[in-house]
């Protein structure tokens, strides 16, 4: 590494402005172009334990050596799954094929598959809370009902104590031909065997249901594997460890895209601010550890692992957690993790973090929304570890409200991201613009925590 001149380090946000500047997304692209390029060339995806994530994890060790790094890999083996049938077909009152996905982490059905009638909520659709299953009666059906309105873990419980033997849910958002592979997490909530199917299949099955009843057989099975995998970790060779600030993204995809936007863009943006710093070696006052995740999308695997290993003390020395997760969405949202998470405040510290992202934001007249610190990103173990997070995300399968295009742009009503968990997340799925403002954002605020430290209350 080399050492930036000493006059550049004048005022107490010196690094900030220096990394803010230097990174941007033009550089940053070229990195998140050879990712894309290393995972079409194995296979298309980024899956954990496949070659394209090998490709891969190659680019961002070798990029990170040539600029100082000492690149530890952190090695680790998860339960897995590979499916094994995933298919289903309305049997009455018509024959038609069905295109279910099989949840991650779903129970699987007999070999035989099963066969019931169809039932819906008698309440909201959504079938989030028992007494949306009041006044119906579902016993030994398979229930359907919409995504959205809390986690698919809820939705599969709820409906298996109503009596349910089996769930599909319509993915009624996006186009009518889209179809997205849920999660059921943690694992050991699974209850029935869930699935997925696209809008247009489940509307055909409620215009069925309204002439009549409606039977359906259902196939869908899983076997147990173990999968290897592991996180990429370099540190800067210089600042304390006492408040060492962690910045964090995944490189795996799930097995469905190449995931230039979920999750390679922000792999990149942090491989160019890992990049960018390694400039100001001895500069730092707080090391700063960069870590490119596995797993995430096998639920938070990486990440959890991570934090799992720290020692008492190690938590205790861990500052901070900044998590950059798919900053280039097309239809963005500037949005800012909020300190909280949906069961109330995040660990002291985590608000400021917040601030400090908005402030540099406001600084440019830049609007920004918030968004809680739930369990869908590699933030939530840190969280649950009483470590402060923070970080930014420009959306995923939300749809856009109308008050929120004088703000960002974009179109009312269609997906932030559109190719989310699709073939089509290709790199011209990634919107040069916020990629390229979110990759300053965390650039500034590494810097800040760099040189200055989060002394939450109470922690």
């Amino acid at each position: 590494m080399t050492t930036a001149p000493h006059a550049a380090a004048s005022g107490p946000w010196w690094l900030a402005k220096a990394l803010a500047s230097a990174v941007t997304g033009r550089q940053a692209w070229h990195h998140l172009k050879m990712i894309s390029e290393a995972t079409h060339a194995h296979g298309g995806n980024r899956v954990s334990g496949s070659p394209g994530y090998d490709a891969a994890a190659e680019y961002v060790t070798k990029t990170l050596t040539d600029a100082g790094y000492r690149v530890q890999r952190q090695e680790f083996t998860f339960p897995d799954y590979e499916v094994v049938a995933e298919t289903g077909t309305e049997t009455a009152p018509v024959s038609r094929e069905l295109h279910p996905l099989l949840a991650y982490f779903s129970v699987s059905t007999p070999e035989t598959g099963v066969s019931a009638a169809l039932a819906e909520p008698a309440g909201r659709a959504t079938g989030c809370a028992p007494e949306d299953y009041a006044g119906g009666d579902v016993t030994g059906k398979i229930v359907l009902v919409d995504a959205g309105g809390c986690a698919t873990s809820l939705k599969q419980v709820t409906a298996a104590d109503a009596g349910a033997i089996a769930m599909v849910m319509n993915v009624n958002y996006g186009n009518p031909t889209m179809n997205i592979r849920h999660r059921v997490v943690p694992p050991e909530t699974a209850r029935i065997p869930t699935a997925t199917l696209t809008r247009a299949e489940a509307e055909k099955l409620r215009a069925d249901a309204d002439q009549g009843e409606v039977t359906l057989h259902l196939d869908l099975r899983t076997k147990p594997v173990t999968t290897k995998g592991y996180n990429l970790i370099a540190d800067t060779p210089s600042g304390t460890g006492t408040h060492t600030v962690v910045v964090g993204s995944h490189l795996d995809s799930v097995d469905t895209t190449p995931g230039s936007n979920d999750n390679a863009a922000a792999a990149a943006m942090q491989l160019e601010i890992a990049r960018q710093l390694a400039h100001h070696d001895g500069k730092v006052a707080n090391r700063v550890r960069f870590a490119w995740w596995d797993a995430e999308e096998k639920g938070l695997v990486g990440s959890r692992y991570y934090v799992d290993q720290l020692s008492p003390r190690q938590r205790g020395e861990t500052g901070l957690y900044l998590n950059l997760e798919m900053i280039g969405s097309p239809n963005f949202a500037r949005q800012v993790y909020n300190g909280r998470t949906p069961g109330g405040p995040a660990p002291a510290g985590s608000e400021q973090i917040t601030k400090t992202i908005n402030d540099y934001f406001a600084g440019r007249n830049l609007p920004t929304v918030g968004l809680e610190l739930d369990d869908r990103s590699d933030h939530s173990p840190f969280i649950k570890a009483g470590i402060p997070a923070g970080g930014v995300n420009a959306g995923a399968e939300a749809l856009k409200p109308a008050e929120w295009v004088p703000l960002f742009g974009g179109i009312a009503g269609e997906m932030l991201d559109h190719c989310y968990h699709q073939p089509c997340d290709t790199l011209d799925n990634v919107n040069p613009v916020i990629f390229d403002q979110f990759g300053r954002a965390i650039a500034w605020t590494t810097g800040r925590y760099a040189v200055e430290t989060l002394k939450p209350e109470n922690r």
